[in-house]
Formats: structure tokens, sequence, C-alpha cells
């Protein structure tokens, strides 16, 4: 069942969003680049808007936090025609899955300089290399960030459990927003995915049930994001790791063990190498960030300052949404149709009941996941729901359905129909599953390119450089943003000069933090 759409409209349309826009440096010939990440870009310790993601060639573009869709996008589109004027000859790879890549020991780890700071994000990545190897960490994805304006919980509260202190009812709420995205995230992979195919020098060496195309392509012809399933953002080691989302303390103590307790085969990779390090800690997780999930609680962290730590003190503020591919058929990766669409499927998360999570569950979400990401335009792919088997298309019918009435509120509260038009087309994709983004891809890659997935998105790729260079370029903008490179570069040098202690001291005392201190992880009284 769904609460009523009770929301005043200053909620609806208060929504706050930003977004993270992972893609990969290549050369013009589609090989990954070996160049330093471009010093006209500023540092990508400190950029507050540009910086790189695992690897030195692996861009990462940060938006500010916006109300309106089309400002997020904008200020995207900037960040993506500032980065084209200073990469040459290079191109930002427009897909998730990875270009031609070289040998492992040749995909640049990112550096960012000598502060300790700086060299504990590069050893973190050093450990990641090590325990899944550089080629997984090469994909690339969007991170979509979504919070509810501050006046939305009190209402929610009122249409909810008044039991409940009101300084825990957002924690709840984003909670319960949590557990039934898990559920049903399977369905943002078979509208929006693109990404059922390879480059064959991805699988290079690994066992893999891919078929293979004379074009250098791997792919599955009904998959639609190789990223999620388990060629991709997949961990055996995690797999062992329940992770509840009941409350947020229960959240926090199996993380808090996963980040404190030693793992036998991350012990037998060992944590220094002479003066260098392999990786930051011997633990399941090195930090929190290497929890691997589809959807994140989040708080701004303070300088040095945990991720859990911060949840704890100050609660949830918003979640990141992590299981979106790169879109290799638009210049920024992702549109405003994708947005309101996740926009619609979030309001449908939050205001559906949420039951409480169990081990039983949590194995079938990961099940489903991994089904629909590698078989999910199969006609004879079922899902687990509650013990049953149903077809993706069927539940996923039902669910849009249900959104039905929170996109006719959010087009009331916008004053125009798109969010309804967004949903009719959702609808209709489902009904016709060649229509589906993931199909597209795997038409064009055969009709039109050679059946090679890495000459298919180089296409692109030159296509969306092409038009992002060619548009008009706000006055006093690409100053800003030299401003913005500069002011960087010199915050970076303040971090190198000021630090007062051995790297050895700065890692321990940032692992030994109190994790589960916090007046956030307390038991909710009612809960």
């Amino acid at each position: 069942m769904m609460r009523p759409i009770e929301l005043p409209l200053s909620v609806l349309t208060g929504v706050l969003r930003g977004i993270e826009k992972e893609g990969l440096r290549v050369r013009a010939d589609g090989a990954l680049a070996d160049t330093p990440h471009p010093a006209g870009l500023g540092s990508a310790l400190t950029h507050p808007r540009i910086t790189t993601d695992f690897s030195e060639a692996q861009l990462e573009l940060i938006t500010g936090v916006h109300g309106s869709v089309d400002e997020c996008l904008q200020e995207l589109a900037e960040l993506h025609q500032v980065v084209y004027r200073q990469l040459g000859h290079e191109l930002i790879w427009c897909a998730s899955m990875p270009c031609r890549l070289p040998s492992e020991e040749r995909i640049p780890i990112a550096r960012y300089g000598s502060s300790n700071i700086g060299r504990m994000k590069t050893v973190y990545r050093q450990g990641l290399a090590h325990r899944y190897g550089r080629r997984m960490q090469v994909i690339s994805g969007v991170h979509y960030n979504f919070s509810l304006p501050e006046e939305a919980w009190p209402m929610l509260r009122r249409a909810g459990d008044d039991a409940i202190a009101p300084d825990a009812w957002r924690d709840q709420g984003y909670l319960a927003l949590i557990r039934n995205f898990r559920r049903h995230s399977w369905l943002l992979l078979l509208l929006l995915g693109t990404a059922p195919a390879a480059c064959g020098s991805f699988v290079a060496g690994r066992g893999h049930r891919l078929r293979a195309w004379e074009g250098g392509t791997v792919f599955a012809p009904g998959a639609t994001s190789l990223r999620m399933g388990g060629l991709g953002y997949q961990s055996d080691a995690q797999s062992s790791l329940a992770v509840s989302y009941n409350d947020l303390r229960g959240y926090a103590t199996t993380l808090q063990r996963a980040l404190t307790e030693p793992y036998p085969a991350y012990e037998a990779i060992g944590l220094r190498e002479g003066e260098g390090y392999r990786q930051l800690a011997t633990t399941l997780l090195q930090i929190e960030n290497e929890f691997y999930g589809t959807i994140r609680p989040k708080r701004v962290t303070r300088p040095d300052e945990r991720p859990l730590r911060a949840l704890g003190e100050r609660g949830i503020e918003y979640v990141e949404v992590r299981c979106l591919d790169v879109d290799p058929f638009v210049p920024l990766g992702i549109d405003a149709d994708a947005i309101r669409l996740i926009d619609i499927f979030l309001f449908h998360c939050l205001l559906a009941d949420s039951p409480r999570d169990s081990p039983g569950e949590i194995a079938a979400i990961s099940r489903n996941q991994r089904l629909v990401a590698e078989s999910g335009r199969d006609p004879l792919t079922r899902l687990d729901r509650s013990g049953v088997e149903i077809a993706p298309a069927e539940w996923g019918a039902q669910l849009l359905g249900q959104c039905e009435p929170i996109a006719a509120a959010l087009d009331e509260a916008h004053g125009a129909d798109r969010y309804a038009q967004v949903l009719a087309r959702a609808q209709r994709a489902l009904r016709e599953p060649s229509s589906l983004p993931s199909a597209r891809v795997l038409r064009e890659t055969e009709q039109a390119h050679g059946r090679s997935f890495p000459e298919f998105v180089l296409s692109q790729s030159r296509r969306h450089r092409d038009e992002l260079s060619a548009r008009p370029l706000a006055a006093g903008t690409e100053a800003r943003y030299g401003t913005l490179a500069a002011q960087s570069r010199a915050e970076q040098e303040r971090i190198e000069a000021a630090d007062d202690v051995p790297f050895e001291t700065f890692r321990r005392r940032y692992l030994e933090q109190d994790l589960l201190s916090g007046p956030h992880f307390r038991p909710v009284d009612g809960a």
C-alpha cells in the first residue's frame, strides 16, 4: 500500500538534487589515457567540482545542490565544457563499461599529492586494486543525490508513527525509502541500464559466460547492466555482509564490524610493502566507501571525519543512488527524463509501506539485482517477490501503476505534464523491451559499428564532445573555473605544508575514530 499524496506543493517542488558523473579519459583512438590529470583542471584533491575516482584517467564531475532539474543539468553541462577545454585531443568515454584497457599494472591509480590525506586516498585505491583488480575499478557510473526539504518530515511524521521522537523521524523516513529502493531498484536497471556489453579487454584472463562478437565485444543478449552484475560491482567477500536498514544503529554496527575485524584474505595481502602501503587496513572494508550498494544514506562530512561518524552525530542528510549507468545516447550521461523518472521512483519508495527487512529478503534482493543486470530482458527471467516467482515486466508494470498518482502530483506542483509523460514512456518500454536502452546499445553496436562495442562508444563520445564544445559558454564561466582551479592548487599546497604528523600516525587516528557513539545511533523509541 502507499500513503495518499498529501504533501504540499512546496515539498514536491522543494526536492534537492546533485549529480556525480564519472568518465574515463581516453586517447583519440579510444585507448585509456596515460596522461596525468590535466593541470588546468586544478587539484583533484581539493577542487569542489572536478576530481578523479579510482584512476588518474577517471574523471569525476560533481554538481552543486539544485532545486531545479534543468539547473542541475546546466551545471553538469558547464563542467563538461570546461573540462573539454583542457583535454586537447582526449575524449571523455561516454559509457559505464570501460574502453580498451591495457594490462592491469598499466591502469594508473589516482594520485593526490604528498599530504597525509592525499596519500590516504591513493593507498585506499591501491587496496582496491589488490582486492578486486584495477579493471573492475575503472567501471564508471552516475550517482544521484536526493533529499527532501526539512518541512517534509514533520508532515510525514504526522502521517506515520507519532511514537518516534521528532529528531529521529527523518532518519527513519530515509531508511524506509532505502529499504524500498533496495527491494525495487532492479526496475531502474531494467528501464535505464545501458551496459549489456563490454570490450573484450575487460574480461581478459577472467572466467565469464558472456557471448563474444568478432568485433572484440562480449555481451549478454538479455542483459541490462553488466556493471551491476557478477562482472561488475559485486564482491564475494562483501556477500557475507547482510546489511540491514531497519534502523541506523543496526546499519552502522554491521559496517563497523566489517571496518574493524581482520579479514583473512586481506591479511594475506599485507598492509605494508617496504616503506609504502598495499592497503589502508586488512579488514573486510578499508573505509566505508568500499561497501558496494545501490543506495547509501549520506551526510556531508567535516575535514578528516569518517562517514559513519557524521551519520551518528548528525543523522541522514540525503540518499545517494548508485545504480545508474552512464547513458551513451545523451551528452551528459543522464538527462532530464531519467532524473524525473528517478524522482517519481524515489517518492514511491518513500510513500509506500516499507516493512522491516530480513536476512532472507536481503539475499533475495541481491539475487533479483543480479538476474535483471545479467538477463532482465530475457522473457524467461523470473524474480523472487516474497517467495513467489514473477516476471520483471509484470512486477514493474504494477510498480509503475502505483506511481501514477505521484507523477500527477509532481506535474501539478510544477505546472506541466513532464512527469506523466516520462512515466507513460517507461510503462510502454516494459511492454516493448526492444525499445529499452540496453537493447538499443546492442542493436546499434551490431548494425552500425561492426559488432564492436568500443567503436560504438568511441563514435558516441566524439559526437558528444563536438556537441558540447559547440555550445556557447556563458560569459565569465571559464574564468570562474580558472579561479577555482588556482584556488584548489593553493589549497593542496596549504594542506601539504600543514601536515605535522607522520602518515602512519594520521592513518591510525583516522581509522580509530569511534564510529558508534553518535546520538543518531541510539535506539529509537517506538521504532
